[in-house]
């Protein structure tokens, strides 16, 4: 790309991003008692765990940027729905600064705010008929469903570290350990060492055919599995800050062993990739047939070529070998590879399908930028520095597009034409293009894993 073209694309998306920070800034309301960052779009007024974090992440990366929430003729910039947010007057930089902390702060306290008494946290929480969060009400009833997906800690750590202060979230202590207490008792397969979907309902990513309209607690997903390494991570360095050495020890052991776990049970030798793994594996001892030779491997690897095989990049878990192997999947054209970044399931799987869809959503192929960038910070730790500046340039060429054409950002796009496909006005992890390109300059990633304080 042009570097004239690439400079304005992203200072659009950067005076985009910034221009409406006011639409996703929402005061509290009903059951959501703290101020919260909402995705945009249909996503109005919705706290969803992972979505926070990509948020908080984009936003806090530009926090220091905002000059002022004001036009020449002292309108607030952007606009909400129903007025949420909408500042009252100048601002100083300073200010938005102060919002961008506190309303990222509210995102964690909401759903600490809601956690139950065995320590399940729900994965969304929506303003609606009812009196509570709607997955709250399901595990009252009994009905096990999915929980708050590992983004919780890593989510603290991501402010903290940004405000240089540990001590607002002295009081979660508790609240982290019954947290990760529910994982191991509901989530765990002990048997093979990984974590589990309960179902496909609200996984983050859908449709992804290795755990879509699989039967319940079957899958191993190596999305969860993965971005729950860089959540206890997250706890190990929660504990050090505060004085805990034997839970930080703790977290540290449970997080080298799930490595091994993934290392053990994920990677495919042959096809040089990382796959999820269906667990409902079982020798059956009741009958004569089953006294011989059991079953003693622990999973099957579900091999559907999905992008969250690369997952294991951005949480510094895949070795350097591997690395190299996976790169060459990235930019493959037959699977992978657009010229808009990284589509979502492998063209060449029997599943690749663009249809428009939001409930769920689709993620059978489109581009979703938080894919892109994902990859790119995964190629970025292991030196592949080239490639990652390709995806930062089809990134931004996907979202300098959009908004040239449409004025806006949308949810996912069409990897043969970037052209958008549904859902305009989301905002959420768009931003982190802007991440990309400081990152490429040198600035370091918003990130604290592998360990060092």
């Amino acid at each position: 790309m042009e570097a004239e073209k690439k400079e304005r694309y992203r200072k659009t998306l950067e005076s985009f991003v910034m221009g409406h920070t006011e639409d996703v800034l929402k005061q509290p309301r009903e059951f959501i008692r703290f101020p919260f960052i909402d995705p945009g779009s249909i996503y109005d007024g919705n706290v969803w765990d992972w979505d926070t974090f990509w948020s908080v992440y984009g936003f806090l990366n530009l926090a220091d940027k905002y000059t002022d929430s004001t036009d020449e003729g002292g309108a607030a910039r952007g606009s909400c729905a129903a007025g949420e947010g909408v500042s009252k007057g100048p601002e100083s930089p300073a200010g938005m600064r102060q919002r961008l902390i506190e309303h990222a702060k509210g995102n964690v306290r909401n759903f600490f705010d809601h956690q139950l008494e065995d320590g399940y946290i729900p994965m969304m929480i929506e303003v609606a008929d009812w009196p509570e969060p709607y997955l709250n009400m399901k595990h009252k009833e009994g009905i096990l469903m999915n929980m708050h997906k590992p983004f919780l800690c890593s989510q603290i750590c991501l402010i903290s570290d940004y405000i240089g202060d540990y001590l607002w979230a002295e009081g979660f202590f508790q609240g982290i350990e019954k947290y990760f207490v529910c994982y191991d008792k509901n989530y765990y397969c002990a048997d093979c060492g990984l974590y589990v979907w309960c179902d496909d309902i609200m996984i983050g990513m859908d449709n992804d055919p290795a755990t879509f309209g699989r039967p319940k607690f079957s899958t191993a997903n190596i999305y969860l599995n993965s971005f729950m390494c860089v959540e206890l991570s997250a706890a190990e360095r929660i504990c050090r800050r505060f004085g805990r050495k034997e839970r930080a020890e703790y977290y540290g052991q449970k997080r080298e062993k799930l490595i091994a776990a993934i290392q053990s049970e994920c990677w495919d030798k042959r096809d040089e990739f990382f796959y999820s793994v269906d667990v409902d594996i079982r020798t059956r001892k009741f009958d004569w047939f089953h006294q011989g030779l059991g079953v003693f491997w622990k999973t099957l690897p579900i091999k559907i070529r999905v992008w969250s095989g690369f997952i294991p990049m951005y949480a510094k878990i895949a070795t350097k070998e591997q690395a190299a192997a996976m790169v060459r999947h990235i930019f493959d054209e037959k699977t992978f590879g657009s010229e808009y970044g990284l589509v979502t399931l492998a063209k060449d799987e029997k599943m690749f399908d663009l249809s428009v869809t939001n409930n769920p959503s689709n993620w059978l192929g489109p581009i979703w930028v938080v894919a892109n960038y994902v990859v790119f910070r995964g190629l970025l730790n292991y030196g592949y520095l080239k490639e990652a500046e390709i995806m930062y340039e089809r990134t931004l060429a996907l979202l300098g597009g959009d908004m040239e054409k449409t004025g806006s950002l949308h949810e996912y796009y069409n990897p043969f034409t970037g052209e958008p496909i549904m859902n305009g006005g989301f905002i959420n992890w768009n931003i982190l293009a802007l991440n990309m390109a400081e990152e490429l300059e040198g600035k370091n990633p918003m990130l604290w894993f592998e360990g060092a304080d």
